[in-house]
């Protein structure tokens, strides 16, 4: 098998980072890359574990030298996912999963363009906008935001290779499990398959030759 990046992306609400974490736990071929993050750790994390934890000097360094497969500033904190923590995992003979959204998918399939890119969707326009604005706590400005980011995000599905509604929770993880088996066979993921194809093609021609000898 030839491990394989998978990227989640979905409005916000829409599930990816509940899929990702079910993902993780049912499947040991599946890992997690550790995130960089200029924002300070909360209760109970660790550096390195949960987020490496960087200086905002650091961080931009390290983007500079493009060390980052994708990037992002959210609300004056930056996020970004190394290009040596995926390798990391892809090397443990692992797929990498990240669950990240349409920009951050943008960026990250261009740096590896194996990934395999699956989008998550809401059953109904309904359930995304009650997901969205139903939040009593947050301001209508808020609400505003979380709008147009959904409308944009939506707008990119025609990027992705899969799309997958998120009508039920359980349904859904065996969907994008389905996906990760699917995309273990495709061609190019085998390992010798052309060898392989080759001496078939030999052998059998071989046969073919011998049957179709005239016999006496």
């Amino acid at each position: 098998m030839i491990p394989f990046p998978i990227v989640l992306s979905a409005p916000s609400g829409g599930g990816k980072t509940t899929v990702t974490r079910r993902l993780l736990q049912q499947r040991a071929d599946i890992g997690y890359s550790v995130s960089c993050t200029t924002r300070n750790p909360r209760e109970g994390e660790v550096d390195g574990r949960d987020y490496h934890f960087l200086t905002e000097a650091e961080f931009r360094r390290r983007r500079a030298r493009r060390q980052f497969a994708e990037s992002a500033e959210v609300h004056g904190r930056m996020y970004g996912t190394l290009r040596s923590e995926v390798r990391k995992v892809l090397g443990s003979g692992r797929h990498v999963i990240m669950d990240i959204d349409v920009q951050g998918a943008r960026q990250f399939h261009a740096a590896f363009p194996e990934s395999v890119l699956i989008f998550l969707l809401p059953p109904s326009g309904e359930v995304l906008l009650r997901r969205l604005v139903g939040r009593d706590t947050e301001g209508r400005e808020m609400q505003l935001v979380r709008l147009r980011a959904a409308l944009q995000e939506i707008e990119e599905v025609r990027r992705y290779h899969y799309v997958v509604v998120n009508d039920d929770l359980e349904a859904t993880i065996r969907r994008v499990s389905s996906i990760v088996d699917a995309e273990e066979v495709r061609h190019e993921r085998v390992p010798r398959v052309s060898r392989t194809v080759r001496t078939l093609v030999a052998q059998l021609k071989q046969e073919v030759q011998r049957h179709a000898k005239p016999t006496r």
